[in-house]
Formats: C-alpha cells, structure tokens, sequence
C-alpha cells in the first residue's frame, strides 16, 4: 500500500497528507511562505491526527457492548491504520478505511470511514464520513486534532498570540482526571478572547461543552497572519498543547472522554453517535488560512 505523502495545491495553499492515519502533515500558504501546521518532533510526533472510533479517554480503557467487554487506546485506532485513496481530483482527495479483522477484534462494528479533504482558495474543507455497512446499531465518534505553530514568525513569541471566538462563550472547563471528564465545570471565560502562554495548559488540555461559537480565530499582536477554524456545531471543543511546545491544537469534537463517573456501556457513553444499519454520517469543518 502506498505509504507516501500525497499532496494537494491550489494558487494559494499546498497540503501533504500522510495515508497512516489520513493525517494531514503540511499546511503551506505560498503567498506568504508560512507552514502552519506543526512538523512533529519529540516533544509530539503527531500534526493532525484524526480521533476515531472514540474521542479522548475510555474509563479502564474499556467499554461493554452487548454484555461484552472490548478495549480500546485513547482516540481510538484510526489514526495507527493505512487508508487507502478513494478518489483523486485536482483540488480534492478523498481517503478511506475499512473495518477488517483486527479493528473488529476490539470495535465489533463494519464500517467505512472517509476522510475529505478539499481545497478553496485559502480554506482547507474537511469532512468525515462514516457509514454502517453492518446489520446492527454502530456506536461511534470522531473529532479533529490539528496542532497548529504557534508562533507562525520565528521572531515572535509565544505570548504574542490569541484565540478569538466570534460568540460570546460562558462555557467553563471541564476538568480532566488522568484522562477522564470530572464531575463539575470550573469557570473559565470571561471575554471572547483567550490569551496563548505556555503555562495555560500547565494541567492539561482545556475542554469545553455547548460552545456557541462557530468559529475561533488564531491572531498575532505583531503582524496581520493567523487562521480561522470553522467548528460548525461541534458539541465539545478542546484546546491543548503538549509542555513546553510550540504549537496549539485547536480539536473540534464530536464525542468526548468518559466521565469519572462512566458505567463504560457504550450505548450510553456521553457524545456517542449512532448509526442504523445503512445509514450515513458527515461532520465537516474547515481551517481558513491568512
């Protein structure tokens, strides 16, 4: 199978996809000659990956389903599986993965997941597709895990940097315990603006419930370069970066960790989605370059 990096331009934007995960690995604007998407290293040796079947932590790392017990790692396993290309166009392509005996072994569900990505000028358009192609009721979720540089110019710092939303938020933060939501929200915004330092994800990533935003803005205080991430209606949203690194992962979720408090049936896991027989879900979202 083709493990290569495929790449995909427009007059304004190149990307790199890597097949291992679908994850994108490059996201270059030629105009201004900035990547911004962060080129893994030590500290993370991941750039984008793609959280499916579950999003975050599993209680125990385990979930029940029919009275049977399977496990599975934090976000799941596609972003360790080769897809395969689907279709190829000029601007867009098109990955997929299938169930096989190893997925079923621990997700006893038949699926295809489709990962798109199109280009639109300056805008990267994602979107996830995933169909039951069992008999049976599926259980899932899927989330993004962009990590965006941050600071884009070399010359600034970290600090320099802000998150903009274009609602007013009121959401607190759910606090995680080793990996799980706890019981209670803390209260976190009191603007429309986050201020970046490093220190902010000194106890790991913020998480956010019902945020009212549709998108979320990545600005500089010294030149006029960022982006903009498009969420459209994600239920749940996570900010992190790994200590002490040069990056921010802007995550739009649907699905979250289990709770402190999870019973670890499937069927009633908070953010869970379900898919008759047959049927078909897409979640989209975009990453705007300027």
């Amino acid at each position: 199978m083709e493990s290569k990096k495929v790449f995909l331009e427009n007059e304004k934007v190149k990307i790199a996809v890597l097949p291992l995960g679908a994850e994108l690995s490059s996201l270059y604007h030629k105009e201004h000659r900035l990547q911004y998407l962060w080129q893994a290293g030590d500290v993370w040796p991941k750039h984008s990956p793609v959280l499916f079947p579950i999003v975050g932590q599993l209680k125990n790392n385990s979930y029940t389903h029919q009275q049977k017990e399977y496990s599975l790692p934090r976000h799941g396993f596609a972003r360790e599986k080769m897809f395969s290309v689907l279709e190829q166009q000029d601007h867009q392509i098109t990955f997929r993965l299938s169930d096989d005996e190893h997925t079923r072994k621990n997700y006893p569900f038949t699926f295809h997941f489709d990962i798109q990505y199109l280009l639109i000028e300056s805008e990267i358009i994602i979107t996830y597709s995933v169909t039951n192609t069992g008999s049976e009721k599926m259980y899932f979720s899927v989330g993004a895990h962009p990590a965006f540089r941050v600071p884009l110019d070399l010359r600034d710092k970290y600090d320099d940097y802000y998150l903009e939303f274009d609602k007013e938020e009121h959401s607190g933060r759910w606090p995680l315990k080793e990996g799980l939501i706890d019981v209670a929200p803390t209260p976190f915004f009191d603007s429309q603006k986050i201020y970046l330092t490093k220190e902010l994800f000194s106890n790991d990533a913020l998480v956010f419930k019902k945020i009212n935003s549709n998108k979320i803005h990545l600005h500089s205080n010294k030149h006029q370069h960022g982006l903009s991430v498009t969420v459209n209606q994600c239920p749940f949203l996570g900010l992190w970066a790994a200590k002490g690194a040069d990056f921010l992962c802007i995550e739009p979720w649907q699905g979250i960790a289990d709770g402190v408090q999870s019973t670890g049936e499937i069927a009633n896991k908070e953010g869970i989605h379900r898919l008759d027989a047959g049927e078909n879900y897409q979640y989209r979202w975009a990453i705007k370059l300027f």
